[in-house]
């Protein structure tokens, strides 16, 4: 059985950056370099918000929201996925979560809280 765990969430001040990390394991039949990945988030009081994914080739792609200031990246020797966050701002306040597949809607872990706040 496939499973996630985030980390690397915390408190910052608006400007600040992040970098979260999302291990996965449980890869009986088909290993992490062939799952696509995503992360999304959700806000305090808000519905699930798609932050970014990651092709199996490492293709990434992006909300408009945090374009320019989101990069995703994965190590397949790592079954790791991270999410580095910079020019943070207070409305990326949220728990994210990574999840398999592309849309959101895969595997998914505990999420790790963000919190950008002055």
């Amino acid at each position: 059985e496939v499973q996630v765990a985030e980390s690397g969430g915390g408190t910052v001040q608006p400007g600040e950056s992040l970098r979260l990390s999302c291990a996965a394991s449980g890869f009986q039949f088909k290993p992490f370099s062939t799952y696509a990945m995503s992360w999304v988030r959700r806000a305090p009081g808000k519905g699930l918000e798609w932050v970014s994914g990651i092709n199996r080739d490492g293709g990434p792609i992006y909300a408009d929201s945090v374009k320019g200031r989101f990069t995703i990246s994965r190590d397949n020797a790592k079954n790791t996925v991270y999410l580095q966050m910079n020019s943070l701002k207070t409305e990326d306040t949220a728990v994210y979560y990574c999840t398999t597949g592309l849309t959101g809607s895969g595997v998914r872990g505990q999420g790790t809280q963000v919190i950008v706040s002055s």
